[in-house]
């Protein structure tokens, strides 16, 4: 089996670069965390803007895709049944709106807003500030992130159930790129690559997060020491899942993890300012749906101004890096389902769940800052890290929470990363659903090891880095997935609709009378 993965070409090729990458990074740390900060500034300085205007035009794409003929095609036979109830797919769809990205972001991201806003005319930590950080976040977080997961994983949904093909990203891509197995390889190294650094920053961002925690809580000191002690203990955690196929096991861990992110969000809704939660929400709903076309290409050429990069963009980048994995996970729960009900399920469950998290956390930090002048904002602002454990800090139970906060943490990225390693491993084996366990050991180990570098060399910029120059290229290629998407869906014979088959009845019977 070694043998055969070591000619496999995707597999050789993303696994040696990698390794090189997590080599480099660890022998020459200072030298690889100031290549990262050149490569972040370039990327987001000269391609900001390619960015945006993908997202967006894929978001118009789905849209229209939903609404046209072509929703009415089933991914899977003509009249298969969708695998799931509807309420256990809407569950589904529900746990993924959850992860350890929306649990670190979900107090960081508007506290940050509210105490640097993204316009210069606000001023920082008023109610005008509160408003627009709240707004921007639910941006942040909705339909335009989800967009790239439809997208993704709509193409695997669709030749995996209705084509019997694998769900590889160079198999979408055939009706543009053709079957020639050089250009296939090129496109799956890209898409692997994309994927292990997408994965490495969520993995990353956790174990910042679960080391600032313990230093809110215990006075341990946040370096590099505890959280590559935090990443060894993740890493052996979910190693040993994904090796021995501990499979009830993970099942009850993702049970686990969104029964404790509900009763969060129900704790803090009832202990904090629920009613002022509610008008938050509708606040930032409103002002999310007002900015949307102007947020989704806001750019600052005339200001030189850094805030864009910095959030809007990173943000999109870090959603293409991780579409293969989630895009993977949308679809393989959604078989039987129309092309209409996957698109607008996708699009719309997740980010609501997203922004209802952000209105309960986001808005009780705000509200705690505003009226009682906690400071929650300011010591965010010294340690993004910090978020969550500040806000439980002023609430009851604080001690339990914190604790409980950050075995949340734990099992949200042990959950995701046994996911990933599955993933990877099926990618890099011409998406095999039974990858074999070498490859899973590889990718367990090169997943920690560029979190690892990627955390010593430059923390939080280094690993926005990963995500944002691996998903340059991607981005290219989910560009050309909607041009797939056309050819593929155009030549498709459209379902017979209920009201067609009346007609063609009507005109049956009409015949028939005629006859006689």
């Amino acid at each position: 089996m070694k043998g055969s993965l070591l000619k496999n070409i995707v597999f050789s090729v993303s696994a040696v670069i990698i390794a090189v990458l997590s080599i480099l990074g660890a022998v020459k740390p200072g030298a690889f965390g100031e290549v990262a900060g050149y490569l972040y500034r370039f990327t987001t300085n000269t391609f900001g803007w390619f960015y945006l205007l993908s997202i967006f035009a894929i978001i118009i794409f789905l849209i229209w895709v939903a609404a046209s003929k072509y929703g009415t095609i089933r991914l899977g036979g003509d009249k298969e049944k969708p695998e799931y109830p509807f309420f256990t797919w809407i569950g589904m769809l529900f746990s993924a709106g959850f992860g350890v990205g929306l649990v670190f972001w979900g107090v960081a991201e508007p506290m940050s807003h509210f105490f640097k806003t993204p316009f210069g005319g606000v001023e920082a930590q008023g109610v005008e500030a509160a408003r627009v950080a709240m707004g921007y976040s639910f941006f942040h977080w909705g339909i335009s992130q989800w967009s790239v997961f439809a997208l993704v994983g709509l193409v695997i949904a669709f030749l995996q159930f209705r084509k019997q093909k694998d769900g590889l990203v160079s198999t979408a891509l055939e009706p543009v790129t053709g079957s020639k197995r050089s250009v296939k390889n090129v496109i799956d190294i890209l898409a692997v690559i994309a994927t292990v650094m997408g994965i490495a920053t969520s993995i990353g961002l956790g174990v910042l997060q679960m080391s600032g925690g313990l230093n809110t809580i215990m006075g341990i000191n946040n370096g590099v020491g505890l959280q590559l002690l935090m990443l060894g203990i993740i890493f052996v955690a979910y190693m040993i899942s994904s090796t021995t196929g501990l499979d009830k096991g993970i099942k009850y861990l993702s049970n686990l993890n969104l029964g404790m992110a509900l009763a969060f969000l129900l704790f803090v809704f009832i202990c904090g300012p629920s009613v002022f939660i509610l008008e938050t929400f509708t606040l930032a709903l409103g002002d999310y749906i007002t900015n949307f076309v102007s947020y989704s290409l806001r750019l600052q050429p005339y200001a030189e101004g850094t805030w864009v990069r910095e959030w809007t963009i990173f943000y999109w980048a870090w959603a293409i890096a991780w579409s293969p994995y989630v895009g993977a996970f949308v679809a393989r729960v959604s078989k039987g389902r129309t092309v209409r009900e996957f698109i607008v399920g996708v699009m719309v469950v997740p980010p609501v769940i997203a922004c209802l998290w952000i209105a309960v956390f986001g808005g009780t930090a705000i509200w705690f800052d505003l009226h009682e002048n906690t400071g929650i904002a300011a010591a965010v602002n010294a340690d993004v890290t910090s978020a969550l454990f500040q806000l439980f800090n002023q609430l009851p139970f604080a001690s339990v929470m914190n604790v409980l906060a950050i075995i949340l943490i734990l099992t949200f990225l042990v959950t995701s990363a046994d996911s990933a390693t599955y993933i990877l491993a099926s990618m890099t084996t011409y998406g095999s659903l039974n990858p074999p366990q070498t490859a899973k050991i590889v990718w367990g180990t090169l997943m920690a090891a560029i979190a690892g570098v990627l955390l010593y060399a430059g923390g939080l910029e280094a690993l926005q880095t990963a995500s944002l120059i691996a998903a340059l290229p991607f981005t290219v290629l989910l560009l050309l997935m909607i041009v797939a998407v056309v050819k593929l869906l155009s030549r498709e014979p459209l379902p017979i609709r209920k009201a067609d088959l009346k007609r063609f009845r009507r005109l049956e019977e009409a015949a028939n009378r005629g006859k006689k």
